[in-house]
């Protein structure tokens, strides 16, 4: 199993960037998509994410309103639109990929498959 994640780079405060993760090697419908991002000196923690069958999208309170999670299951790609976005956006994102329970979904501990990141850089 692989993950691929891409889409990162430098932006200016209230720019956009839409990231994508790419899976081969499992069955992607059937898999939650999720987003955790970690800055300098900080803990992972939980963005968004986009349960498999239902395609319900859930929100991290720091980004609702202005990232937007979809999926193309056709093309195993989850993408996350960013908008709006903030310096303390700033932070290596990484893409993973599981079965979690609904009240697990931000845990980071659940998901089997991580991608490598991809960095963000919104600048002031």
């Amino acid at each position: 199993v692989q993950l691929q994640a891409s889409g990162g780079g430098l932006v200016q405060a209230g720019g956009s960037l839409r990231l994508s993760c790419t899976a081969s090697g499992l069955t992607f419908s059937a898999n939650t998509v999720s987003w955790f991002r970690q800055a300098p000196g900080k803990e992972r923690e939980f963005v968004a994410s986009i349960r498999g069958n239902s395609g319900g999208t859930f929100y991290a309170d720091s980004v609702k309103g202005r990232f937007a999670f979809s999926r193309d299951n056709a093309k195993k790609t989850g993408y996350l639109q960013m908008s709006m976005l903030k310096p303390e956006d700033t932070a290596v994102y990484y893409c993973a990929a599981g079965r979690p329970i609904l009240s697990a979904i931000g845990n980071a501990d659940v998901y089997r498959y991580w991608g490598q990141g991809t960095e963000v850089t919104v600048s002031s």
